[in-house]
């Protein structure tokens, strides 16, 4: 089974993600259990942010994960850019742990940058993890210029991970990003490893070599995605527990294993950048 280590803890490398949960009330009962059976099945990460249904995620997780025992998981929240700076963060802080029913957050992100000054995030970031409200801080969608931005600042050396865009068909990051990432140590959270929607490849379900090492693997062509995602032992993917059934598979996914050749031919298929781009969002 494919781990990561986050901050001391050993986690798998497959989360939950949560990203419009809680958006729909006819989904509730399935979306609960999608996230129990994940935990049943292996997960430990729980992702989420205030800005998910602006607080309908976090309310909806707090449900689910009512059963389990808080000290076996690691929660991923995250703040809005506009509320990361002096006057807001401790208090948007103080809200999704409220929502969550926690005392504290494994790991929190700030979730994009805006106009708050980066050295005043990661002062109020510092002094949170100085009270015991987050263990951890980090930071999303943010690209080479950004991580560099941060090192340079005070205490930005503590920034545990980066949450961005990473799947078959987004591998812009592999430019620069994760090669600066991978040399300091610091793992990638991908989010959207799964991909959405209409896709630079098309239609990724009827692609013949997914197809063909779905065969292979005894899996789905998502597991399959899934599995090439967290191939290198530093990358954690919260893909969304659509269903029961897909929270499943998604853990699964932990098991699969990839010849060198298989590699290779995913490599051909979906060939890395060979120049920077522009960071990849949803």
């Amino acid at each position: 089974m494919f781990t990561i280590n986050l901050g001391h803890t050993n986690v798998p490398a497959v989360g939950i993600g949560t990203w419009n949960i809680g958006d729909d009330p006819a989904k509730h009962d399935d979306e609960v259990k999608a996230i129990q059976t994940a935990i049943d099945a292996g997960a430990t990460v729980i992702d989420t942010a205030e800005m998910y249904g602006y607080g309908r995620a976090e309310r909806i997780t707090s449900e689910a994960l009512s059963p389990y025992s808080r000290e076996k998981l690691f929660l991923i929240d995250k703040v809005l850019p506009e509320n990361a700076g002096r006057a807001n963060l401790e208090k948007s802080l103080d809200r999704s742990l409220e929502l969550m029913k926690t005392d504290y957050f494994d790991l929190y992100l700030l979730h994009w940058r805006g106009s708050v000054p980066l050295a005043e995030t990661v002062e109020e970031l510092t002094k949170m993890q100085q009270k015991g409200k987050i263990r951890h801080w980090g930071v999303s969608n943010f690209d080479t210029a950004d991580i560099k931005e941060l090192w340079s600042l005070p205490n930005g050396q503590d920034c545990l991970a980066n949450e961005d865009l990473y799947n078959l068909d987004e591998r812009g990051i592999e430019y620069d990003l994760l090669p600066l990432m991978k040399q300091q140590g610091m793992p990638l959270i991908a989010y959207s490893p799964l991909s959405q929607g209409d896709t630079i490849s098309g239609n990724l379900t009827n692609h013949p070599l997914l197809k063909e090492l779905a065969g292979n693997h005894h899996a789905t062509v998502y597991q399959i995605m899934l599995a090439w995602t967290i191939r290198d032992h530093n990358t954690l993917a919260i893909p969304k527990a659509a269903s029961p059934l897909h929270a499943k598979e998604n853990l699964e996914a932990l098991n699969i294993t990839f010849t060198t050749d298989e590699l290779k031919a995913l490599e051909k298929a979906f060939p890395k950048p060979q120049a920077k781009q522009p960071l990849a969002t949803i």
